[in-house]
């Protein structure tokens, strides 16, 4: 049978099988490999492809003003002032340019022609990507006197490059409408405004000067309109990130140097906090880095020598001391690194991480150079970064005795897991999941009503620590929260390690009131701050318990919200209800059968899209700065609901 199978398959596997995907074909057939995803991650990417071309024109110096619009119908219009995109005819295939430029993959000025010395999209697909994944886009180009224009749909062409006016004397640029296709975007359409301010914000702070205006026309009698524009560049973005934290120096340091052969540079800007946490952010011609690269080794690499031979001159460190980590050096740091490289070797089309060597040398250099000289200058702002250091290096000296401690204590121990953990069976992380229970009473319906084959409780009593306001010592032994370390196995800090990770699925289950969010917001600190990859690969989830029960005809429903109460009511007439106020009050069939059982439970799963948004929120919601705090309260008391007063 097998036999038979295999000399099938050689026979109708022949050349008539071999698909050949045309023009923009293979981009519509699997656009996950050229932006990301179809969802709302990828409809935003769209606007910034379009958006990084206008850029480039901004970095080759033709261009100082973007603007960028929502129009109603979620069309997107983007236009610049720059050269505006080629029209005439290119010799490979006889057609405009910038028909080239929408239409045919690895098509445009940034390979090495003298369009662009710097540039992002080095990959050339923005443009014609953008056209295969929208049911039409238009554009428009003001080039030499000449108003041009070209409309496509779905990566074709509807009409040929047309002039369509005349252009006012000196004037130039590009001008691109679009609209995405539901057919690619079907879980949804609709950009949301604080995304793209998020972005376009950052490309004004990397691009000191240019003014990028984005406008919401969606609603006519409610358009929204923001101008960025930052001189001051990666000061002001430091700035921006520290504006509710305390400073340790007033002024950002910031330095800059171009590479010998004039095809690179490298910017800086830091600043030291008072937190306990890093902030570092690194940019390679203005895409984020999320992965780091050669320019975020190469920083590092520098700052911990600059440190470590400042205070050795200066005998704030003597011979016999042991030299301050890395991690010590970069507590309470805010950094931003941006490099131009004329050449940017990206490990992918995510551009996620870079690897031109060349570039963490330049780095490790201007660092080196420039910060010791600035520290050298301002010998006060050097001792207050070393006595900060300082303190970190003895922070973390402490937190090591108190592990060993710990460590030690559960060797003598009978047994090394918590004592109120109620364990599963399944030793497999792919199914395992285990419950962070709010109180005795809910964990205690938790453990009789879960699957114990897969199911995991851990109940948790009484308000646990701040750790926003701690450092690594202070979590060791702290009795709340080291049974979560120790039921999770991954350890916590320096010495984190995923590959011990016990439990797949990691739920936080806390009442519906106020206590319950402050639990809920603890734990997450906790996980954000000290076990941050368990957020990033989304393993932390929030349990969904419902609010309220009906009852008619002794059949239960259950409501998660005020809106499903009131249609469910709607529905059954008159009925019995129920206010629950906590976990406690639901029996274990009814935990297991509202908020456990995997075939009816709502979840919500813990994510970061934005790092810098989730440290700014953690900072204001859980930091010690009272003022920021209650302006955020006062700017978003008019959009909570279930208010439990």
């Amino acid at each position: 049978m097998k036999i038979n199978q295999v000399t099938h398959a050689e026979e109708t596997y022949n050349a008539d099988q071999i698909q050949v995907l045309e023009g923009l074909e293979a981009v519509r057939k699997r656009p996950g490999m050229y932006i990301g995803s179809t969802g709302e991650r990828g409809l935003h990417h769209l606007v910034y492809e379009i958006v990084d071309n206008a850029v480039d024109e901004a970095l080759a110096g033709f261009c100082d003003r973007i603007d960028v619009k929502i129009e109603p119908g979620n069309i997107i219009n983007v236009t610049d002032n720059g050269r505006g995109i080629p029209v005439g005819v290119e010799h490979k295939t006889g057609m405009p340019a910038v028909t080239v430029v929408y239409t045919v993959l690895h098509a445009g000025g940034k390979f090495g022609g003298g369009g662009y010395k710097v540039s992002s999209g080095l990959h050339g697909v923005g443009a014609s990507v953008v056209n295969a994944l929208s049911s039409w886009l238009e554009v428009k180009v003001i080039h030499e006197g000449k108003v041009y224009f070209q409309r496509f749909e779905r990566g074709k062409v509807a009409c040929d490059l047309k002039i369509i006016g005349e252009s006012q004397p000196g004037q130039s640029g590009t001008n691109v409408r679009f609209q995405a296709d539901p057919d690619i975007f079907q879980d949804t359409t609709v950009y949301k405004y604080e995304i793209l301010q998020k972005r376009l914000r950052e490309q004004a702070f990397l691009n000191a000067g240019i003014n990028i205006v984005l406008t919401d026309e969606r609603d006519p009698e409610n358009i929204i309109s923001n101008r960025f524009c930052y001189e001051g560049g990666l000061s002001s973005f430091v700035e921006f990130i520290n504006k509710d934290k305390e400073p340790v120096h007033p002024d950002v340091i910031h330095f800059s140097a171009t590479a010998p052969d004039g095809n690179s540079t490298a910017e800086i800007a830091i600043q030291y906090t008072d937190s306990y946490n890093e902030m570092l952010l690194s940019f390679a011609n203005d895409v984020h880095t999320t992965d780091g690269g050669t320019h975020v080794e190469g920083f590092k690499r520098a700052l911990t020598r600059v440190m470590n031979t400042y205070a050795h001159q200066h005998n704030l460190l003597k011979d016999s001391d042991e030299n301050l980590s890395g991690d010590d050096v970069r507590e309470g740091l805010t950094a931003i690194i941006s490099i131009k490289v004329k050449d940017a070797q990206f490990e992918s089309q995510t551009k996620a991480k870079l690897g031109n060597t060349e570039i963490g040398t330049l780095v490790n250099s201007v660092v080196g150079d420039k910060l010791s000289t600035y520290l050298e200058e301002h010998p006060g702002v050097g001792k207050s970064i070393f006595e900060k250091s300082l303190a970190a290096s003895r922070a973390r000296a402490a937190a090591r005795k108190a592990r060993d401690l710990v460590r030690r204590k559960s060797v003598l121990e009978t047994a090394s897991l918590p004592g109120k953990l109620a364990d599963c069976q399944s030793r497999d992380p792919e199914e395992t999941e285990i419950y962070i229970v709010e109180g005795d009473s809910a964990g205690g319906s938790a453990k009789m009503g879960r699957d114990r084959k897969f199911q995991a409780i851990l109940p948790l009593w009484g308000k646990m620590l701040n750790v926003e306001k701690a450092r690594l010592d202070k979590v060791y032994g702290n009795e709340k929260l080291m049974p979560i370390v120790t039921a999770l196995g991954t350890g916590i800090g320096d010495d984190f390690d995923m590959t011990k990770l016990r439990y797949g699925k990691i739920i936080i289950m806390a009442d519906a009131d106020v206590d319950g969010s402050h639990i809920r917001i603890l734990l997450l600190t906790f996980f954000y701050r000290f076990m941050q990859p368990l957020v990033e690969q989304g393993h932390i989830y929030l349990a969904q318990p419902p609010l309220y029960r009906l009852m008619k005809n002794k059949q239960y429903y259950y409501a998660y919200s005020d809106e499903q109460r009131d249609q469910l009511m709607q529905e059954l007439g008159q009925t019995d209800m129920q206010r629950y106020k906590g976990l406690g009050e639901m029996d274990p069939e009814q935990l297991w059968e509202t908020t456990m059982n995997p075939e009816t439970r709502i979840m919500r799963r813990v994510e970061v899209e934005d790092a810098t948004a989730a440290d700014a929120a953690f900072t204001v919601l859980m930091g010690d700065k009272v003022a920021p705090r209650r302006q955020y309260i006062e700017e978003n008391a008019k959009y909570t609901e279930n208010l439990d007063v």
